[in-house]
């Protein structure tokens, strides 16, 4: 027990942890190098906290030598605590930094199976990394620094010779072989970030995706055609793969074309692929001039649920462009929002993309005659979310703006349920003023008739 009076050492793990002394010793460094006239205090300052990162580092050390640390937290080359687990082919668990040197010295084969490896990528642990963060938590031991940098700390050897292989496979082998390439491909640049990067970057790789693509259509290939466009779907995640994609010759026809005749997940996955491509403006305008929307806008009125909202979410997007409002209205857009909506399937999504829509004439005219009032009247009454009803009121304005004789049926609604009145004194402040402006033009024409 301390004696009275006496105080304990805090020492510099209670004040700080390594990250932030980092942090501020490269401050510190970074003032002392640009500054000419840096006073002598950031000097002993630098130089403190540089001892306290040493303490750190040193007491974390001894805990971690005096706590028992599980063996598969230890990479089985270095048999030190994994900072980075990473799995190889034949599902080892290894530091990234200490198998990736193993490949790089000339090795092909897991180092503790002697198995020859099929291939030399690198899927990230992340199981173990979490385990291995909660374990160092309750023992009290610094854990080890997990950054982003752990992995996309550059595209290896290995991923350039699989890449290579697995396109010489689509090119110009058997059917058999390309299925097992394009399914390898799917898996790859679903769970490997630098794989998508290193395809975009690889001049022919894209192109050979997309002839693949358009020889699955001539021979009906539907499983490769479902591999190729999850593929570029995954590739897309990508931002500057998205670019790329889209300005390789045939590759948007063919994904509207795998869009129209592919199998449900097919065409689900090609709507998404247009969403994520859709994010740049560029691309919206050749996505809407293509014709993709009238095979998005079949796709939300035939699709299971998740085919829909995947089709919503690039009907939104390409509607963004002004020239696509109009091209969604003539394909059909308006009727199958609404019945949409009816059914109570994305009423949130379909709302939002209504709303944008209203700034139409030709929608507005659609919405008049699909009896949108009433069900616009509906969703402002019922629902309980205020985005929807804002939304709803927006649109309501806009149909009244445009048909006047609208404001008959919203008359009724006032007189019957009060709607309106209610939403002017407790929706968001835009939907008041919807609200409001709605009900003045209902008030002149009382006053008028």
């Amino acid at each position: 027990m301390a004696k009275s009076g006496s105080t304990e050492t805090v020492g510099p793990s209670a004040v700080a942890s390594a990250t932030e002394l980092k942090r501020e010793l490269w401050r510190l460094a970074k003032e002392i190098v640009e500054e000419e006239s840096c006073p002598v205090e950031t000097f002993d300052q630098a130089a403190k906290t540089l001892l306290d990162l040493k303490i750190l580092r040193f007491r974390s050390q001894q805990k971690i030598e005096t706590a028992y640390v599980p063996v598969n937290f230890l990479c089985p080359i270095s048999a030190e605590l994994m900072r980075d687990p990473v799995i190889v082919a034949t599902g080892q668990t290894y530091e990234r930094r200490f198998i990736q040197k193993w490949f790089d010295d000339g090795n092909r084969t897991c180092p503790q199976t002697k198995q020859v490896l099929s291939h030399m990528i690198l899927t990230p642990n992340v199981l173990v990394r979490n385990i291995i963060s909660q374990w160092c938590e309750k023992h009290g031991v610094e854990a080890p620094m997990f950054t982003q940098d752990c992995y996309e700390e550059g595209i290896t050897q290995g991923e350039r010779a699989k890449l290579d292989s697995l396109l010489e496979k689509i090119s110009v082998s058997s059917i058999k072989e390309q299925k097992q390439a394009a399914k390898e491909l799917r898996s790859l640049t679903k769970r490997v970030r630098s794989f998508r990067a290193l395809i975009g970057e690889t001049p022919d790789a894209v192109p050979k995706l997309v002839t693949l693509l358009s020889r699955c259509d001539l021979n009906c290939e539907h499983e490769i055609r479902e591999d190729i466009v999850t593929t570029i779907l995954n590739l897309t995640i990508h931002d500057s793969n998205k670019k790329i994609v889209a300005e390789t010759p045939n590759a948007i026809h063919l994904l509207i074309n795998a869009l129209e005749n592919g199998r449900m997940e097919t065409r689900s996955n090609a709507a998404a692929a247009l969403f994520s491509l859709s994010a740049l403006d560029s691309n919206k305008t050749l996505i809407g001039e293509v014709g993709a929307l009238g095979p998005l806008i079949e796709l939300l009125e035939q699709g299971n649920a998740i085919a829909k909202k995947d089709a919503a979410s690039a009907i939104f997007n390409l509607c963004i462009v002004n020239e696509n409002k109009a091209r969604a209205v003539k394909e059909g857009a308006v009727r199958v929002i609404l019945k949409t909506i009816k059914e109570e399937l994305l009423v949130d999504e379909l709302l939002a993309i209504l709303a944008m829509l209203a700034s139409n004439e030709e929608a507005l005219e659609e919405m008049g005659r699909c009896a949108a009032v009433p069900l616009l009247l509906e969703i402002i009454r019922e629902s309980t979310s205020g985005r929807n009803r804002e939304n709803s009121a927006a649109i309501l304005y806009s149909i009244c703006m445009n048909d006047r004789t609208k404001l008959r049926e919203v008359k009724d609604e006032e007189n019957a349920n009060r709607t309106l009145s209610k939403l002017a004194q407790s929706g968001t402040s835009r939907a008041q003023r919807k609200a409001t402006s709605i009900l003045e033009r209902v008030r002149r024409i009382t006053y008028t008739a």
